[in-house]
């Protein structure tokens, strides 16, 4: 009877005006000291940048599996922190009176509706394949009221004593044992006739897995059995075990919905599954504040870069930015606008870039582009457009705010054995673009040379 193991499936089966200068304006070059303290300053932003890129992984994965959870069980998901990373705007939270836990028991408690119409049907169906036993061996007038008592009346009676009951979910699962308890009593009633005995029993206790309730199918298991003896006694029923083609045909119909049943179920489910693992994939990957790759993702995908580097010569280039007085703008305006500001720059370098281009935030104000395949003109120009850009930035709750950026840039060369490296390399460079003035790009304008490059494995 196939109305457990659709359902199964179905449980089974997302700074101000003139705080800074402009570009054409003269700006007298930091002492590297100067540069150094501030970048100490912004020990929470620059040291915290690897720990809070890992935690936002873990909170963002777990942010995930829960939005998974919701979609699936309509519950409220549990915003990020602002200050996070990877924070989103938060979801309305639940109303006190109604906790998390209460849309996931008001699911529960409706599972009595998607069991009744399966019910029905794979009832209806037992029902002829018992009947057509009873046919053949003329069986008395009780047996036929117990065969419209069990397969006709009980599926409308247990969605009655489920929907009355002040605990829906558990009367339920009582009724879906006493299905198990109705499959056992026609056994004897059939006197043992093989095939609808087995297909009966089979069915049933298939449907009892198929709910994904833990260990229903053992606490079914007594009552069927308990059944199935207590008719035995009563009846005492002479065994006949063949079945005939007419018993064979009314049989066939509840094996054929019970498999295309338990089939859909099973792709509805795998379908779900699929949909969501590629949901969480794309959140895993993705800083959803700036719409970047995350720092695992980016680094991942930078490490596949230095390889083609160094196994084909490929150039590539690696760009590290940094927007400037970043700590000013938290600290005069608030971290909502510091928020706001990392927003907008993400998106302004997502545009900037080409489609090829790997672009991630690397943690709290820096990001990083790897350009693959590219000249160091064509690298330039990127991180020019990208500076101009954030220059011309403006923000529409911060109209007066000036915003500029610092951009090192650093060739994949044979030397660097490692991402660790060529990222010192970079970020060399953005130290000299600061500390000479800052809202410029430093780092080499000539293409590496790869002739000493050696194929290896990173």
């Amino acid at each position: 009877m196939p109305h457990a193991a659709v359902y199964g499936a179905l449980e089974g089966g997302g700074i101000l005006e003139g705080t800074q200068p402009d570009s054409g304006a003269h700006v007298a070059p930091s002492p590297p000291h100067a540069w150094r303290g501030e970048r100490r300053r912004r020990g929470a932003d620059g040291q915290e940048s690897g720990t809070q890129a890992a935690r936002g992984n873990r909170a963002l994965a777990c942010h995930a599996r829960g939005a998974m959870l919701a979609r699936c069980r309509r519950l409220p998901v549990a915003a990020i922190p602002e200050n996070h990373p990877h924070h989103t705007q938060a979801p309305v939270p639940p109303s006190p009176s109604r906790p998390p836990s209460y849309a996931a028991s008001a699911t529960r408690e409706q599972t009595y509706r998607y069991i009744y119409p399966m019910r029905v049907l794979g009832m209806g169906l037992g029902g002829v394949a018992a009947g057509s036993v009873l046919l053949e061996q003329q069986a008395p007038p009780a047996y036929w009221w117990i065969l419209v008592a069990t397969c006709f009346v009980w599926p409308h009676l247990a969605y009655l004593l489920a929907r009355r009951s002040k605990e829906r979910y558990r009367a339920e699962k009582r009724n879906l044992l006493i299905d198990s308890a109705i499959a056992g009593l026609w056994v004897p009633l059939m006197h043992f006739n093989l095939l609808p005995s087995l297909v009966l029993v089979t069915v049933t206790t298939f449907d009892k897995l198929s709910t994904g309730i833990k260990r229903l199918w053992l606490h079914s298991l007594p009552g069927l059995l308990g059944a199935a003896g207590l008719a035995t006694l009563l009846t005492r029923p002479e065994p006949m075990l063949q079945s005939s083609h007419l018993v064979v045909l009314c049989t066939l119909p509840l094996i054929i919905v019970h498999t295309l049943a338990s089939s859909i179920g099973s792709y509805r489910l795998i379908r779900t599954v699929s949909r969501q693992n590629r949901q969480l994939e794309e959140l895993r990957r993705t800083d959803s504040q700036t719409g970047l790759y995350t720092r695992d993702h980016w680094q991942e995908r930078a490490d596949a870069a230095l390889r083609d580097f160094r196994a084909r010569g490929e150039p590539a280039y690696l760009l590290m930015i940094d927007i400037d007085r970043f700590k000013f703008i938290n600290d005069t305006l608030g971290h909502s606008a510091g928020d706001e500001v990392i927003s907008a720059v993400g998106h302004v370098i997502r545009d900037c870039i080409r489609a090829h281009d790997s672009a991630g935030r690397y943690g709290g104000d820096e990001f990083a582009v790897v350009c693959a395949n590219t000249q160091a003109g064509e690298a330039r120009a990127i991180a020019e457009r990208i500076r101009a850009c954030v220059q011309d930035l403006r923000l529409p709750e911060q109209p007066d705010l000036r915003l500029t950026c610092s951009i090192g840039l650093a060739a994949a060369q044979a030397r660097h054995d490692n991402l660790r490296a060529w990222m010192n390399d970079a970020d060399a460079a953005l130290y000299r673009a600061k500390n000479d003035g800052r809202n410029q790009v430093s780092g080499e304008a000539s293409p590496p040379s790869v002739s000493s490059a050696v194929p290896s494995t990173i």
